[in-house]
């Protein structure tokens, strides 16, 4: 059985799946698998900020695709483009002179990197959360839709996942959609693809692999939580995201202080005090995935509640495929 349409062949992937960018966590490795599995990987280019890293990690990704040409897989790379990213311009220049092949743009004006990336055929996707946002990346020529719905992991959106993804086509019926919130096995898979999206977008079951880049302790925090541990906070960049309600996320609260709403509203000050907010959140995630740090704080989805195995990135796909596959037969028979 094969799941192909328009996104899957402009891609080159051989199932309608995407591994989302996790910061600290998505890596090279991770990538590298993903193409190996035929499907495409993102990884975000914060994970790179060391003077010269991302620029090797583009041109090691870039002669491992040339390498596999003919092969289905490819990678993306996610560029938080709001103006309190200090290393957005450096990271899209490095991105455009390795010609990154797909963009994910996050929190902010994508018009720039759509541009860039148009000049040699690059593609961009915009993560929306809802039709007001969803129209101003469409009137800048995006190349289609990451719709974050309730329940995504990171920068989850208000709505259900199924509602956005109908809006978004009914608005917009020639764009791909690729859905992303609580996707963690091949039925839910074919529930975003019924309900309209070209692919799925899924990020936290890949925590929980030999790949992630992270401590053993955050992965054993993937199969040990449940979806009611998923509190969503402002504490870390500013913007609401999601993560494990642990000891430490309980201390430091989900919601800013006045002050700190105050200096993220203020014309003249909100620009450089999310900066500030942004590098602490940074600092803090950084120390929660080294081994044997107590200041747990841990992104993820509420998939968690469906995910109980660590295993490799290939497993996991043809695992997903085999389970999608399955579902449709099942779907299939009450037509019968």
């Amino acid at each position: 059985m094969h799941f192909q349409n328009d996104l899957t062949r402009s891609l080159n992937i051989r199932f309608p799946l995407i591994v989302a960018p996790m910061f600290l966590v998505t890596n090279e490795e991770m990538l590298k698998a993903s193409m190996e599995a035929g499907i495409m990987g993102c990884f975000p280019s914060l994970n790179y900020r060391t003077e010269g890293q991302l620029d090797e990690v583009l041109k090691s990704l870039n002669k491992f695709l040339s390498a596999r040409a003919g092969q289905p897989g490819t990678y993306a790379v996610n560029l938080i483009v709001q103006k309190s990213n200090p290393w957005f311009e450096k990271h899209l220049k490095i991105c455009i002179d390795n010609k990154v092949p797909v963009f994910i743009t996050s929190l902010g004006n994508p018009k720039t990197t759509i541009e860039a990336a148009h000049a040699y055929g690059g593609k961009v996707f915009c993560d929306v959360t809802n039709l007001v946002h969803a129209q101003k990346c469409f009137d800048m020529g995006c190349d289609g839709f990451i719709a974050v719905g309730q329940g995504a992991g990171g920068h989850a959106g208000p709505y259900p996942l199924a509602i956005l993804i109908e809006t978004l086509k009914n608005a917009f019926p020639d764009k791909p959609v690729l859905a992303a919130g609580g996707i963690a096995n091949g039925k839910s898979i074919l529930s975003v693809l019924a309900a309209g999206a070209s692919a799925a977008y899924c990020g936290t079951r890949f925590i929980a692999t030999p790949e992630a880049g992270v401590s053993q302790e955050y992965k054993n925090a993937i199969l040990d939580a449940g979806m009611e541990d998923i509190v969503m906070t402002d504490r870390i960049s500013g913007t609401p995201c999601t993560i494990i309600n642990t000891e430490f996320a309980k201390k430091i609260g989900t919601k800013q202080n006045w002050f700190e709403r105050w200096m993220s509203n203020n014309p003249r000050t909100k620009k450089y005090f999310k900066m500030l907010i942004q590098r602490r959140g940074f600092n803090w995630l950084e120390d929660a995935v080294k081994p044997g740090n107590y200041h747990s704080l841990w992104c993820a989805g509420q998939s968690v509640e469906l995910i109980h195995e660590i295993k490799p990135v290939k497993e996991i796909v043809d695992e997903f495929i085999r389970e999608t596959e399955i579902a449709y037969e099942e779907l299939k028979k009450m037509t019968t």
